[in-house]
């Protein structure tokens, strides 16, 4: 945490010495406080607080009636330097009353007045800030009211009385016992709770919190607005209202425009950008108001759009629109206006025709070549590791490089946009990294080869759109995006997510796993059923109402994970991580995890390469505490490694 101190020209840092170190301020030990990298300056952190913010004390019950104040260079030379409570050497900084010849060292200011509180305060640790909301620190807090403040945080408080540029009539004055009952407790111009801090008008009824006042106002007027040709004025009051940029209500402070009949704004909509990009569409959409007759309907949110009120639209699709607010969406959104940049033509084609045989492809460094099915069938494609089959593909034309990739694979963009993530996502190959690995920041999947998406979205995650039809729901599927603190419950595998995770989405429905059944398996959606299914790979319980794989003609049903594991991307030889890699499970016998002690069921397995004897049935069971949440994704957890002993 950085520290600025009155007085000091550089910034301090917080440190809690192992061994106690000497004061600069007070000249006593301590073992905690803040220090300067550039001059060797340390001070207590009750000093710097002392010292930064508190430089006169009022009503000291040491010394009821007066002030004292804050000295820094030491006790006057026409006094006695010593405390007059503890008679203790006041060094260089003390409280002093110039009348009395009264000192007062630091330490026996345990308590003190200040003009903004009607409470003694207590100097001590605090648990949590009333001003910023921060937990922990040297602060202030009242044994009467419970009011508490971060010493740093306190600097704001030197003024009691204010005139603010949003309440010109009437100053305003700080309380920090909270709102007056009488009046709404949220602050006037952004809507924020003002907790207990904040400066307040008793004649107009006004609240502004602490944020609003401490940083610029917003302005009275605005002018030369990307959605708007005339200057808009601020209301600063409590006025309900419909904006006519989003179609949203709003209930204080909104910007007017009195040449439009009073047109009336968010303030954040007063700054709408004209003209922008959205991860939902591959064109750009232009701010229009009114949208215009019509029905439409949101690329968001899928909700009706009222067309007499601002929204975004599409020149190019005629029916294409998206709500003002969910266009400008930090997850829908990268933050860019494009108002007067031109547009340039993309060329998203992920390869360039040399030939009629032969092309360059923008994920491969050298050229490939096109062929028909020749000897090829069993080697999977470089870009969505499957078998070539009877299918179409290119190969590398150098000798010693053995890349192969399907035809229909070839023609994937080098560029899209996508839902998941609101910049411009690129398409790359996979590649191991040290010894960290990597998995697909939708699905949490683990990836050992293949093509991916931007930082790491693999090839069937960025093929879903939205709305998104799936086989288990009979209405239109929206991609979902939780708030900080937030859970929801996955009906697949019943588990809470704090993100929307696509794995149970990319379930493919039918899949064929011959070692343990000759036919194919089928998804099934859960079912109510009053008797115990059993996996029959694993031979452990399945929850009948959860996602399970079973087999019409045979009856069997089987785990999900048990049947696809938890690597999506997988070949023999194939690296999950430097020095690790994945083996078929082919074996006459089923090698035994070194984590869970069970025996691999998979179809690979992840093993120390170059030895024989250190396996591990799943990335889960490799690397546990690299798994993204996997204390909250039970589900990536192997059902057979559920409460088992070690060597079962």
């Amino acid at each position: 945490m950085i520290f600025k101190l009155r007085g000091h020209a550089h910034d301090l840092s917080f440190k809690l010495y192992d061994h106690f170190f000497y004061c600069d301020a007070c000249n006593q030990w301590s073992g905690a406080g803040y220090s300067c990298g550039e001059c060797k300056f340390s001070i207590h952190d009750k000093c710097a607080f002392l010292f930064n913010m508190i430089l006169e004390i009022f009503d000291h019950p040491s010394h009821d009636g007066h002030c004292l104040k804050l000295l820094t260079i030491g006790a006057p030379h026409h006094t006695d330097p010593d405390c007059h409570l503890c008679g203790e050497n006041t060094k260089s900084i003390l409280y002093h009353f110039s009348d009395c010849k009264l000192n007062l060292d630091i330490g026996c200011i345990d308590h003190l007045r200040v003009p903004w509180h009607h409470h003694p305060l207590q100097i001590c640790y605090i648990d949590i800030c009333d001003f910023c909301n921060g937990r922990g620190g040297y602060g202030c807090f009242c044994l009467q009211c419970g009011f508490s403040i971060h010493g740093i945080c306190a600097s704001v408080l030197d003024l009691p009385e204010i005139n603010h540029p949003a309440h010109v009539r009437h100053p305003l004055k700080l309380l920090t016992d909270g709102a007056p009952i009488y009046t709404d407790p949220r602050c006037h111009i952004c809507g924020e709770d003002t907790r207990n801090l904040l400066y307040h008008c008793d004649i107009c009824k006004f609240n502004l919190d602490m944020c609003c006042a401490s940083k610029s106002p917003p302005p009275v007027a605005l002018s030369n607005l990307k959605v708007h040709e005339h200057t808009l004025t601020l209301m600063p009051r409590l006025i309900s209202f419909v904006c006519d940029a989003c179609g949203t209500e709003g209930d204080r402070s909104p910007y007017i425009c009195v040449q439009c009949d009073f047109m009336i704004f968010h303030q954040k909509c007063a700054q709408l950008p004209r003209v922008i990009h959205v991860n939902h569409h591959d064109h750009r959409v232009s701010y229009k108001y009114p949208l215009g007759p019509g029905e439409w309907r949101c690329g968001v949110c899928w909700e009706e759009i009222d067309w007499s009120y601002g929204a975004y639209s599409c020149s190019l699709c005629p029916s294409y629109a998206i709500h003002s607010l969910c266009a400008t969406r930090k997850d829908v959104w990268d933050g860019k206006e494009l108002d007067r940049v031109p547009e340039e033509v993309e060329d998203i084609e992920p390869f360039k025709r040399n030939d009629d045989n032969t092309i360059t492809h923008c994920a491969h460094e050298h050229n490939l070549m096109s062929l028909s099915k020749d000897g090829e069938e069993s080697s999977l494609c470089g870009a969505c590791v499957r078998p070539i089959s009877s299918y179409t593909f290119y190969k590398c034309s150098e000798s010693d490089c053995s890349f192969i990739l399907h035809e229909m694979s070839s023609s994937r963009e080098e560029k899209k946009r996508h839902f998941l993530s609101p910049e411009q996502l690129v398409l790359s190959q996979w590649k191991v990294y040290s010894y960290l690995a990597r998995w697909c920041d939708a699905c949490l999947l683990v990836c050992s080869e293949g093509f991916v998406y931007g930082a790491m979205f693999d090839l069937v995650c960025t093929s879903i759109d939205v709305p998104f039809i799936h086989g288990s729901h009979p209405h239109h599927l929206l991609y979902l995006k939780l708030e900080d603190g937030q859970f929801k419950t996955c009906q697949s595998c019943g588990f809470d997510h704090s993100k929307v995770v696509l794995g149970c989405v990319t379930l493919p429905y039918m899949v064929t796993l011959p070692r343990y059944d000759d036919h194919p398996l089928t998804l099934c959606y859960g079912e109510k059923a009053s008797n115990k299914y059993w996996c029959d790979i694993c031979e452990r319980e399945t929850n009948p109402e959860t996602w399970f794989y079973t087999c019409s003609d045979c009856g069997v049903t089987l785990h999900i994970l048990c049947v696809l594991g938890d690597i999506r991307y997988a070949k023999h030889g194939g690296k999950i991580c430097e020095g690790f890699e994945l083996l078929h499970n082919n074996r006459s016998t089923r090698p035994i995890c070194d984590n869970c002690y069970c025996r691999c069921p998979g179809s690979f397995f992840i093993t120390l390469s170059g030895q024989d004897d250190v396996f591990f049935c799943s990335f889960y069971c490799f690397k546990p505490d690299r798994y993204p949440y996997y204390n909250e994704y039970h589900a990536v957890c192997p059902p057979w490694a559920e409460e088992l002993e070690p060597n079962t």
